[in-house]
């Protein structure tokens, strides 16, 4: 691929780029909270269909996953739950075969009037398009989507298998990118525009979901002595939960990925609610628990210390003692992951190569970076050997109010994908209808 060439596929980037945009605001539209991602979905299969791709549309089904490594529980049967993938099948196949994926699920809104305007009416000011999901991570969908439409508005594909990969579920458990694991979809590698500033994200902690149940003795308030407060019950053992956070942060454990993070590993009490009345003394509480862990850490090691740690705490209550806690697992039971220990020679060629890439594009080195936070990153490079590249554009206030995401690095990150499957897959004459 000459240099010329390169600068015909930005400029192809270029033309389509407003499209681009007008694709990116309908999909911010959808209101793809867990659970109403049907709507987003079959919009995504008809563009694809419309393009000429293979479609595969199909509902997760939790008993297929189950028994799979990095399977997350799930507290309710999924319904409608639909996975979406295109397929662009190489005649040559003289390339490298490539998954593109992303996720449309997005985080609740959190109150409404905290945002400046309503969440899923997106606008753009100042070349920040604004909504919730439109960093985390819709446009990294558009990046995708897109940078095969440059490639194809050139006449071109992808001289090798391409999976374009829109999932569900990542926001909580993980089990969509799995279910296309399970269905068969493997590649060379795997690409995924999480919004991390046009960085390559070398390592990402694993994530851990608890929920903890707490029943109490209820009774008038008038006679608070005759009864048990389940939601001041639960204080001391999130309390005991931090100081176990404040040990494994501790610098002599930390792996060198993450020597220069502060506070790598971030526990969360996410949601806490409980009782009836406010005369009256609650007779039970829930909270629900995040705690991360590091690449390498054993996921079953990690979830034994929690539970032992909440044990612990409620001992230390003779009530508890007596009625301890009820701690069920669910969503995140994710490990983490390390594209940085990956010495194989895939990994070593595609950072390579994604690098040269984004140098072409900015005019500047990519940066790598460690990320506090998990991706779907995980199933490609521990469960089905391939490098998983995580590199999006910039984003800011993501699972936060007024989310935004900067439009000309949705462009420079198009751009780069679309150069890198030009070189990761090589090209061929486009077939496609």
């Amino acid at each position: 691929m000459d240099s010329n060439f390169r600068q015909t596929v930005l400029r192809a980037v270029d033309s389509a780029f407003d499209r681009q945009t007008d694709f990116l605001k309908q999909l911010c539209r959808f209101s793809s909270v867990r659970g109403h991602e049907q709507s987003i979905q079959l919009y995504l299969a008809d563009a694809l269909r419309s393009r000429g791709y293979e479609t595969d549309v199909w509902e997760i089904n939790e008993q297929d996953l189950a028994d799979l490594p990095g399977f997350s529980p799930v507290l309710e049967p999924y319904a409608q739950a639909l996975n979406v993938v295109g397929k662009s099948i190489s005649r040559s196949r003289k390339g490298r075969s490539l998954i593109l994926n992303g996720h449309v699920d997005v985080v609740p809104t959190g109150p409404l009037s905290m945002w400046c305007n309503p969440p899923f009416e997106p606008y753009i000011e100042e070349d920040w398009l604004y909504g919730r999901g439109a960093g985390d991570m819709k446009a990294g969908l558009s990046c995708n989507f897109f940078a095969l439409e440059a490639l194809a508005s050139l006449g071109f594909q992808p001289a090798a298998d391409c999976y374009l990969q829109f999932v569900v579920e990542e926001e909580c458990t993980g089990n969509g990118a799995l279910a296309c694991l399970q269905r068969g979809y493997t590649a060379d590698a795997a690409l995924i525009p999480e919004p991390f500033g046009e960085a390559l994200v070398i390592a990402q902690i694993g994530v851990l979901w608890l929920q903890v149940r707490l029943n109490g003795i209820p009774s008038h308030i008038a006679h608070a002595s005759a009864g048990v407060n389940a939601i001041e019950a639960a204080l001391p053992l999130i309390s005991a939960l931090r100081e176990l956070e404040t040990r494994w942060n501790d610098a002599a454990r930390r792996p060198t990925e993450f020597e220069g993070v502060d506070h790598p590993l971030n526990l969360n009490i996410g949601r806490i609610e409980g009782g009836d009345w406010a005369s009256s003394v609650p007779a039970w509480s829930t909270f629900d628990v995040r705690m991360a862990v590091y690449p390498g850490d054993d996921i079953d090691t990690a979830e034994r210390e929690l539970r032992q740690c909440i044990a612990s705490a409620a001992d230390r209550s003779e009530y508890l003692r007596q009625n301890p806690p009820e701690v069920i697992c669910h969503g995140f039971r994710a490990e983490g992951y390390s594209l940085g220990r990956d010495c194989s020679k895939a990994a070593t060629n595609a950072i390579e190569l994604l690098s040269a890439m984004h140098q072409i594009v900015n005019g500047s080195p990519m940066a790598r970076t460690p990320i506090t936070a998990t991706t779907d990153a995980r199933y490609f490079g521990l469960y089905a050997g391939m490098p998983a590249l995580v590199y999006g554009p910039v984003a800011e206030r993501i699972h936060g109010y007024d989310e935004r995401v900067l439009l000309d690095s949705v462009r420079r990150v198009t751009q780069s994908i679309a150069l890198f499957i030009a070189a990761w897959c090589e090209l061929e004459p486009l077939e496609r209808a």
